[in-house]
């Protein structure tokens, strides 16, 4: 069978004019000779009726104390409510349909609610209705453990489903329909002029969506990479080709050039950050290890670490910043700290072991006085904390300076 998995956000389900969009979208499917699974995410956002926020909500109004088992079970309403109304949708349009939970879909959690990973997707219940010519619906977003009960996947967990279905199923591709037209060269309500990059790979993706953005969540695109599943990203309004994400680089042989063009594929960003500085008297190992312990102990995350034997400096959310303060002020450790602060962050296979790029970032920041308080860095990715006030300077700067308005990125 050529199986094509077809994810819809919650911005996709909503209205039955969003949902007439999804019936022309399987039957394009259909007609190119793919059998078609849908994954589908609870309707709307937040203060929408059945949004998994408001679900959750519902249930905590009254009682703080609800357990994370029974936030699971009204979690995953959502999903199911939408896979019924998609599968009612598509049956009134002649394309028989089936509703199934994760559970029925084959989807077996570790017991832990509200963050679950699946460690194993039997989808004998899926085949068997491709086989009988309906289309799965699917709930994202869920599964069950051994013993039946219903866990959620957190954060990102319909568009995981749906590529752990793809790989359980050798399908074709993922598509993953989202209310952006692809992945884009920047946030197009930062940047109005950004793009949609027209293929991008794994390890570019996960990087962007681990540094900011917002299209696709780092898990799925774990998942992808290590079952090589082929993944798009596009808007069901739309009828561009979106953003295909693949093992291959964007990269064509030759293609760099001393403009460093193809250099940086996208621009991702981090707002509401607090630096602290700290500054000890004299080096002292057990001194740091007890600082950053006690913040990892709170449960607080730091980005953009940098240590020198007598200065540490590194960055947390705004959110954590009181829970911050109050460690330092119990280990009497003196610090400094900068509200207002901004993550800007370029990716792109392209600067791999290609020299001069920090060095192109920094003058083309400078030539626009963005001030570079810290920086960071991985293999495919170079990251500078700045200002809030500079961000949309720093994000337009750099999207010029590597010209991501130029010729076909990715």
């Amino acid at each position: 069978m050529k199986i094509l998995v077809q994810k819809f956000g919650g911005t996709s389900v909503t209205t039955p004019e969003k949902r007439e969009l999804i019936v022309r979208r399987v039957k394009e499917a259909l007609e190119e000779g793919f059998k078609v699974v849908l994954v589908v995410s609870a309707m709307g956002r937040k203060g929408e009726p059945y949004a998994t926020d408001t679900l959750r909500s519902l249930a905590l109004q009254e009682h703080s104390d609800v357990s994370l088992r029974d936030l699971d079970l009204i979690m995953s309403c959502g999903e199911i409510i939408s896979a019924v109304v998609v599968a009612a949708t598509l049956s009134s349009k002649g394309i028989p349909s089936r509703a199934l939970t994760g559970a029925q879909a084959g989807f077996l959690t570790d017991g832990r609610y509200s963050e679950a990973e699946v460690v194993d997707c039997q989808p004998a219940r899926v085949i068997e209705l491709l086989q009988q010519n309906e289309v799965p619906v699917v709930t994202g977003f869920q599964g069950a453990d051994p013993l039946g009960e219903i866990n959620t996947l957190g954060r990102g967990g319909s568009d995981t489903t749906a590529v752990i279905l793809g790989a359980a199923l050798d399908a074709e591709k993922v598509e993953i329909y989202t209310d952006v037209s692809g992945i884009m060269t920047a946030d197009p309500l930062i940047l109005k002029e950004a793009r949609v990059i027209q293929q991008i790979t794994y390890g570019e993706v996960f990087q962007l969506a681990y540094e900011g953005a917002k299209v696709i969540h780092p898990r799925a695109v774990e998942v992808a990479m290590r079952n090589n599943v082929c993944v798009v990203v596009r808007n069901p309004e739309d009828p561009g080709t979106g953003t295909l994400i693949t093992a291959e680089s964007s990269l064509r042989e030759g293609s760099y050039s001393t403009r460093g063009r193809r250099a940086v594929t996208g621009i991702a960003h981090y707002t509401n950050l607090v630096q602290f500085l700290i500054q000890l008297d004299h080096p002292d190992p057990s001194r740091e290890l007890e600082i950053f312990q006690s913040i990892g102990e709170a449960g607080v995350n730091i980005d953009l670490i940098s240590v020198f034997p007598l200065m540490k400096a590194f960055t947390v959310k705004d959110e954590h910043c009181f829970k911050v303060e109050n460690i330092l002020k119990t280990l009497e450790v003196p610090y400094k700290l900068e509200r207002d602060c901004a993550k800007v962050s370029v990716v792109g296979a392209g600067m791999h072991n290609v020299p001069g790029i920090m060095a192109r970032v920094v003058r083309a920041l400078n030539e626009q006085d963005v001030e570079i308080k810290q920086t960071g860095d991985s293999n495919i990715s170079i990251s500078l904390l700045i200002r809030q006030q500079d961000l949309h300077r720093a994000i337009k700067t750099l999207h010029d300076h590597f010209y991501l308005l130029n010729g076909d990125v990715g």
